[in-house]
């Protein structure tokens, strides 16, 4: 199906699902998604076959000139704004000064915007290097993958680039000390000859059972909104989600559903 990069560092503001009116930040190529994970249902597509040996991040400078700019344009319109987002065209926490761009953008935006939050959102796989944990420990609204409860599962539906383990995973996450937001997408399909399906009952008790030693403050679940590059993938039901809902909230912890 069709899918969609960003061609811009700043985009939006959109209205979120999620997150409220949200104004955007890309970190990664216009040109191309750069990601850790090639999840199936992703709207950016697949990752490249391969690509350039240089690959052009936004330089640090740009992002907060940019950013900067476009604040004090809201600003000056009196354009409301609920939150500044981390995500575009793959994973942003793979850029290299990502924690320094954190830190301007928190600073910028006690100066022009004091009450909107700062989120990420992100698949989770750098959080094993210190200043990218250091970084999403500063935010308002730390949103971290967890699309399953088996490893196999989540290897099957988010496709890791390099090795993936999820006892490791759940580790890092509950270093956290419960401050993030776990996001999960439920689907079902089929991908590559495999039955996808992270709806089971053993999966959502295995997953729930992950929440309880990541203690997160919020849990938010949804599903597929738009074109993905897989084909065979089935939206899950608003019915469906709440179900699945309720069983996080009797397992104590607040929870968003996206339909």
């Amino acid at each position: 199906m069709a899918t969609f990069l960003f061609d811009k560092i700043i985009f939006g503001p959109v209205k979120s699902r999620r997150l409220g009116v949200s104004l955007g930040i890309n970190l990664l190529p216009n040109d191309c998604k750069l990601c850790s994970f090639n999840c199936i249902y992703c709207e950016c597509g697949w990752n490249p076959e391969q690509y350039e040996q240089k690959i052009d991040f936004h330089p640090k400078n740009q992002v907060k000139e940019s950013l900067f700019e476009k604040l004090s344009q809201m600003k000056a319109n009196n354009e409301d704004l609920d939150v500044i987002t981390f995500a575009g065209n793959g994973e942003p926490t793979l850029h290299p000064e990502f924690g320094e761009i954190i830190n301007y953008t928190i600073e910028v935006r006690n100066q022009v915007f004091p009450k909107a939050r700062i989120a990420v959102l992100s698949n989770s796989s750098m959080i094993h290097k210190k200043s990218v944990f250091e970084a999403l420990n500063k935010v308002d609204d730390n949103i971290l993958k967890l699309d399953g409860g088996t490893e196999e599962t989540i290897i099957n539906l988010d496709q890791p680039v390099g090795k993936f383990n999820l006892n490791n995973l759940v580790e890092l996450l509950s270093e956290f000390d419960g401050n993030l937001i776990i996001q999960t997408l439920f689907i079902r399909g089929e991908y590559a000859g495999k039955i996808i399906d992270n709806t089971t009952t053993a999966e959502i008790e295995a997953w729930i059972s992950h929440l309880q030693r990541i203690k997160p403050k919020e849990v938010m679940i949804y599903t597929i909104f738009r074109d993905t590059p897989s084909d065979n993938l089935e939206k899950i039901s608003l019915e469906e989600l709440q179900q699945i809902a309720k069983k996080v909230e009797e397992a104590g912890f607040k929870t968003q559903i996206s339909g």
